[in-house]
């Protein structure tokens, strides 16, 4: 049986200077993960909401969820992307995390 991984990518709709992340940004991210990886799934249109806690306010976020199937987990491709996003998105932390798939 061949691993395989479900990687997803969490990002905040709007950058850290408070600037919407264009349509144009996420259909270019996909595009290049496409490329690297022969497919790759967006939940833009239909952005989650992230709530977290800053001191006493409770803080919200439209996060968008991009998903790849990738064969190798490869976990230093992912930091050095995971580094890359932060500073073109000006976060101060993104969210990138793999779970294992098991065929059934």
């Amino acid at each position: 049986m061949n691993k395989s991984y479900l990687v997803q990518i969490l990002l905040l709709k709007e950058s850290g200077d408070g600037e919407p992340v264009s349509q144009r940004w996420f259909e270019g991210f996909l595009e290049e993960l496409t490329g690297k990886f022969g497919g790759a799934t967006s939940f833009v249109r239909a952005p989650g909401q992230g709530l977290w806690r800053s001191g006493d306010r409770t803080e919200r976020d439209n996060i968008a969820v991009i998903e790849v199937m990738a064969a190798k987990l490869a976990p230093e491709y992912w930091r050095s992307l995971r580094e890359r996003l932060e500073r073109e998105l000006s976060q101060e932390e993104i969210v990138i995390r793999a779970q294992e798939i098991f065929p059934l």
